[in-house]
């Protein structure tokens, strides 16, 4: 789609007959956190629960590392990937680190379900892992404080339970551990709010879940702004999601 761009409060000669003969060429690129969301809700409740004793055994994980590559790591790069495109630094961040994340952790255990590698107890280089996700997930919800408070509430679980799973695993204390995995189930359960809220916005073009979004429309049933942002350097494409 084309639209002619001209501004007719400019008057300066050759810069005014350029704008009045450039196009527009809009490309919309839906909300990248849509995609980002489930698969990270999907593959942190299919693990978490697991680690919070809801079910399995020692076979387990070796069930589960597929799904926690793919779901939780494959679909979340894809997801920064399109955030980066959306010029949305946070979810850029957030995708990419827990991504990345989830593919590690998929890696992780398919060496120990081929009998490369045994995972030792405590597991202190796990605990690390942790430590340095939720030092940078922390600071990820300070960020989200100023732009959605459901994801905030999303970042904010979430750094909280690698900061247990961080603590359990160094410390080799078990409870802290239990802790951090009930704070990832919860993280799992606001992502697929999130996630859902904003489905249906992109699906009914208004609001029928509120997510807090701070500066922007919160009441359901009422229709979203539509902004061609410009000014921002790249027309159609709405900054952030």
């Amino acid at each position: 789609m084309t639209h002619q761009f001209a501004d007719p409060m400019t008057h300066n000669g050759e810069f005014e007959f350029w704008r009045n003969r450039s196009q527009i060429f809009l490309q919309p690129v839906a909300a990248p956190s849509i995609l980002g969301l489930f698969g990270f809700a999907a593959a942190t409740f299919a693990v978490a629960t697991n680690l919070a004793g809801w079910y399995g055994d020692t076979n387990t994980p070796n069930f589960l590392f597929p799904f926690a590559a793919f779901s939780g790591g494959l679909a979340q790069i894809l997801a920064t990937m399109w955030a980066y495109r959306a010029r949305d630094g946070l979810a850029t961040a957030m995708h990419g680190i827990w991504g990345a994340f989830w593919l590690s952790y998929g890696l992780l255990f398919l060496l120990v379900a081929l009998g490369q590698l045994t995972l030792p107890t405590p597991n202190v280089p796990l605990g690390y892992w942790f430590v340095a996700l939720a030092a940078i997930t922390w600071s990820g919800s300070l960020a989200a404080l100023g732009k959605n408070i459901g994801l905030a509430g999303v970042l904010i679980a979430l750094a909280a339970g690698a900061t247990c799973q961080g603590i359990g695993q160094l410390a080799d204390i078990s409870a802290w551990r239990t802790a951090g995995a009930w704070l990832f189930i919860a993280s799992a359960v606001i992502a697929w709010y999130v996630a859902t809220a904003l489905l249906l916005e992109s699906s009914f073009g208004r609001v029928i879940l509120p997510m807090g979004i701070v500066r922007g429309v919160n009441v359901p049933g009422h229709q979203t702004r539509q902004m061609i942002q410009f000014p921002a350097g790249e027309p159609g494409v709405k900054v952030g999601q």
